[in-house]
């Protein structure tokens, strides 16, 4: 007993001030460059007010969209899906905790055994079997003391006393050991159980087990970042598209009153037929466009339903009346390159699952080093249920134990090397998805920048096409230019008004692209103070 309390004492300190096997975790440091290579600090005006990429839809002052991203944030199934992912992480981390403290089982049992009056046969006493054996002669003080445990003193002594007996009084002993054939059996107590984590494996599995909660947050947040951008680039395409069709629309007018023209000028003859032919094809050609626009509405209108975790046909009523294109800001927060990597989801994601993987090559090579544990019971047994309470019913055990691998055949060792492939292959995964925030944005800025150029050309195009159109039309009524001038410009009119909507809903949706390159959206449901960044603005529109 004095040296059991002396293992306790001195594994005690070793529990809780033990080292911690394996690397400690450091965040790796990635080259940042000071600022995004096509904003300019110097260009940003200094008294305009900068808008929070926390709720950047608003940006758009899009009523139907703010209600759309309210609704998906609700309901949407990825989302639900990374939330339980969420509370299974932490559930995982509850379970590596608990492993630092002690286990502690109750039990409770009654049995009630018979015995063979022909061999008196006891359950465990063995000699006839697995389950147990019985008595003759000279071995019954040994199954007798055997069965102390369970039959109670007295009758361990009635079984010692038969076993001193010769082989011709045995009956007669054992008749007076067990003066009944039929045992009760009543058992209650505690054993509890606890490895001390001398080397750190359980404290690194739970240091592992933090950061994969701690990935599965940001990868939630990361989920909610592109929905945010599905839902917001989907209704601007919806809303682009309708633009599209009014347009279609007001081209088909326009050169429906054209064929009727070269008609009524083919029936005074002042036309040929192929004028007529050539009018009625250009109708039919812009007609043809329609059927493929509406049927991409439809399924922009279905693919919104779906986000918001409803049935692809449930928005029709709410989407199908036509709306303008949601306006882009005046302008866009970009910030640093260093914010950047405060804020994306997918990157603060990645650098927990490199902690998480850090952290298990401790939890595998503590497995190179011997387990401490300290294990005891204690509880109450006797023949009666009434004798329970008595002290002689009372039992317990206690005491330390070791164990240490000696031959594996190497598992322990190839188990540290693929904790430490998965290691390098997480920091190779945390420095590519840094590199690849950094593309994502300076691709958006570069889009956003560049359509801005490409809108302010289609809308003088625009301008000239529709001039064009008139002056044709007047020139042909007076006979003085070939209808092909006419075709032709009501032909490039079309192009130039369709490419100038295109224009208009690319320009809204890179600007959606950008604040999603930005990770923005997820702070709100922190309510984190936003960083004052720096903006991209229509200036980029001259360069």
């Amino acid at each position: 007993m004095i040296k059991n309390r002396w293992l306790i004492s001195a594994a005690l300190p070793l529990g809780f001030s033990g080292c911690v096997v394996g690397p400690d975790y450091t965040k790796p440091r990635m080259p940042v460059p000071a600022r995004f290579s096509a904003t300019q600090p110097s260009t940003q005006p200094a008294a305009q007010p900068i808008a929070g990429l926390e709720r950047w839809w608003e940006n758009f002052n899009d009523p139907m969209l703010d209600s759309l991203v309210g609704r998906a944030v609700r309901t949407n199934l990825d989302l639900r899906i990374a939330q339980s992912r969420v509370r299974e992480a932490r559930s995982q981390l509850t379970i590596q905790r608990g492993a630092q403290l002690p286990t502690v089982n109750a039990a409770a049992a009654y049995s009630r055994d018979r015995f063979s009056k022909e061999g008196f046969y006891i359950p465990g006493a063995g000699g006839a079997g697995a389950g147990g054996g019985t008595l003759s002669g000279n071995t019954g003080g040994a199954a007798g003391t055997a069965a102390g445990g369970t039959l109670g003193r007295s009758q361990a002594r009635a079984a010692n006393g038969a076993g001193n007996g010769n082989s011709s009084n045995t009956s007669n002993g054992l008749a007076s050991a067990f003066n009944r054939s039929e045992i009760d059996t009543w058992q209650g107590g505690f054993d509890a159980s606890w490895e001390i984590d001398v080397f750190g494996g359980v404290r690194r599995s739970v240091e592992a087990a933090g950061a994969d909660e701690q990935a599965a947050i940001e990868a939630r947040r990361d989920v909610m970042v592109s929905l945010l951008a599905e839902v917001a680039r989907n209704y601007i395409e919806v809303r682009g598209l309708q633009r599209e069709l009014q347009i279609a629309g007001q081209n088909i007018r326009s050169q429906q009153d054209t064929v009727d023209l070269t008609r009524s000028r083919f029936q005074a003859g002042l036309a040929t037929d192929l004028d007529v032919a050539r009018a009625e094809a250009q109708v039919a050609t812009t007609r043809s466009a329609v059927p493929a626009l509406r049927t991409s509405l439809a399924q922009g209108i279905h693919r919104i339903g779906v986000l918001l975790g409803q049935d692809p046909t449930a928005l029709e009523s709410e989407l199908m009346r036509a709306a303008p294109i949601p306006a882009p800001p005046p302008v866009v927060p970009v910030g640093l390159p260093s914010q950047l990597l405060r804020r994306r989801p997918d990157i603060r994601r990645a650098e927990r699952q490199l902690a998480a993987a850090t952290a298990r090559v401790g939890a595998a090579t503590a497995d190179l080093f011997p387990r401490f544990s300290l294990t005891g019971s204690t509880g109450l047994a006797a023949g009666q249920f009434t004798n329970l309470g008595r002290l002689d019913s009372v039992y317990y055990s206690v005491g330390p134990s070791i164990s240490w691998p000696i031959f594996d055949a190497g598992r322990i060792r190839a188990n540290i090397k693929v904790q430490n492939a998965r290691e390098e292959e997480a920091l190779a995964q945390y420095q590519a998805t840094v590199l690849v925030s950094f593309e994502d944005v300076e691709n958006a800025i570069v889009g956003y920048a560049q359509e801005q150029a490409r809108h302010h050309e289609l809308q003088r195009a625009v301008d000239a096409n529709t001039r064009a159109v008139d002056l044709a039309t007047q020139l042909y009524q007076k006979g003085l230019t070939d209808f092909l001038n006419v075709l032709e410009s009501q032909r490039n009119l079309f192009a130039s008004q369709d490419q100038l909507v295109q224009s208009e809903r690319s320009l809204s949706s890179d600007v959606v692209a950008l604040y999603k390159a930005l990770g923005g959206g997820w702070e709100a449901e922190l309510g984190t103070p936003p960083a004052r960044p720096s903006v991209v603005g229509p200036h980029w529109a001259a360069r």
